[in-house]
């Protein structure tokens, strides 16, 4: 016969779990708004989360508390919770991608205007002046 895990431990793991997709969906949201400073202010908090809830989940296993040995309602929250962290998770890595593609991005066209400004003048084949290279423009759009 199984034993049900003790109240207190599920709700903790809950609970710290719940903490981290706060956390998730408040950085995806600046991250969607490519409000880099505001994601990264809210990178420590993720962090912190994401620790309490590796702690709380430890504890909950290593006592024999975990999500699989949890019943009723604390397990079907569990699982709701796991999904919607999977979910949060997947999204947070695909706009984390996006966000560091924009900014390799606008580096390189930064360092590339530069470029041609610290070089001296070249001359081609026929001994004429080499046309400067063309800097390729860059839009940024974001919907709020």
């Amino acid at each position: 016969m199984s034993q049900t895990p003790p109240a207190p431990i599920g709700q903790a793991l809950l609970l710290a779990g719940q903490r981290l997709a706060e956390a998730l969906r408040a950085e995806n949201e600046a991250l969607s708004r490519l409000d880099l400073t505001r994601a990264a202010t809210l990178a420590t908090a993720k962090v912190q989360a994401s620790d309490a809830f590796t702690a709380a989940y430890g504890a909950a296993t290593k006592t024999g508390a975990g999500p699989g040995s949890m019943g009723g309602e604390l397990r079907a929250a569990a699982e709701t919770l796991a999904l919607r962290l999977r979910d949060l998770s997947d999204e947070n890595r695909r706009l984390l991608e996006r966000a560091i593609g924009l900014q390799s991005r606008v580096i390189e066209t930064i360092a590339g205007a530069a470029i041609p400004a610290s070089r001296p003048a070249t001359y081609g084949g026929l001994g004429q002046r080499a046309m400067p290279r063309q800097t390729p423009s860059l839009t940024l759009a974001a919907r709020a």
